[in-house]
C-alpha cells in the first residue's frame, strides 16, 4: 500500500482530528508522526516545530469557524446576526472542542495575520453595523462579545453550569439578549461626553 506523500495541510489536519478526538492538550509533534505511520523527523519537513503546528490548527479551526459565522449571519442583520454569530461559535465549540480549544491560547503571529483572521473582524464588524456602535468603538464592542461567548462556552465546555437550574440553554439565550440590549445602547466614549457642570 502506498502512503499519500506528507503535506503541511495534511500534518495539519491530522493535528487538527487529533486534538478533537484526544483534547488539545495532546497534540505534540510525536503522536501526530504515530498516526501518520512517520518518524517524528518526518515532520520537520512540513512544521517547523511544535508552536508552528499548534498554530497551524487554530489557523485551520479559524477559517473554519469564518465560514460558519458568514453562512449563520447572511442576509440577517440586528438580533438575527447577533443570534447567527452567537449560535456558529456554540456549535462550533461543541462539534469541534479540541478546535475550539486551539483558539483559546495565545496565537502566534501567521495565525493573526492570516486570511481567516481578517475574515473574522470582518464579520464581527458586519454584525456590528447592525448597532449604533460608532465604527471606532468596534474594537471594544468585538472584545465585550468574544469574552463573553468564550467565557460562557469554557464554562460550558467544563460542567460549570451542571449543577443548578435553569438550564445552560436558557442561561445562553439570555446572553444573547444581554448583549443584544448592551449594543442597541453602547455608551459614547467617555472622551466625547460634555463635561458636567
Amino acid at each position: 500500500m502506498t502512503r499519500t506523500a506528507l503535506t503541511a495541510a495534511a500534518v495539519v489536519a491530522d493535528a487538527a482530528a487529533l486534538a478533537d478526538e484526544a483534547g488539545f492538550e495532546t497534540v505534540s509533534l510525536s503522536a501526530v508522526a504515530r498516526r501518520l505511520g512517520v518518524r517524528t523527523p518526518s515532520l520537520y519537513s512540513h512544521v517547523r516545530d511544535l508552536e508552528a503546528l499548534l498554530d497551524g490548527v487554530a489557523a485551520l479551526a479559524l477559517a473554519e469557524l469564518a465560514g460558519r459565522v458568514a453562512a449563520a449571519i447572511a442576509g440577517r442583520a440586528g438580533r438575527a446576526a447577533l443570534e447567527g454569530y452567537a449560535a456558529a461559535y456554540r456549535s462550533y465549540a461543541r462539534e469541534s472542542p479540541g478546535r475550539w480549544q486551539s483558539m483559546q491560547r495565545r496565537a502566534g503571529d501567521a495565525v493573526v495575520r492570516s486570511d481567516a483572521a481578517r475574515e473574522t473582524v470582518a464579520l464581527t464588524g458586519a454584525v456590528l453595523r447592525g448597532y449604533p456602535v460608532p465604527e471606532d468603538e468596534h474594537v471594544h464592542a468585538i472584545r465585550l462579545l468574544g469574552s463573553t461567548i468564550n467565557g460562557f462556552l469554557a464554562l460550558e465546555r467544563i460542567g460549570g453550569f451542571d449543577h443548578s437550574e435553569p438550564s445552560s440553554e436558557e442561561s445562553w439565550s439570555r446572553t444573547v439578549d444581554a448583549l443584544d440590549a448592551l449594543l442597541r445602547a453602547w455608551p459614547a466614549d467617555p472622551r466625547h461626553r460634555k463635561a458636567q457642570p
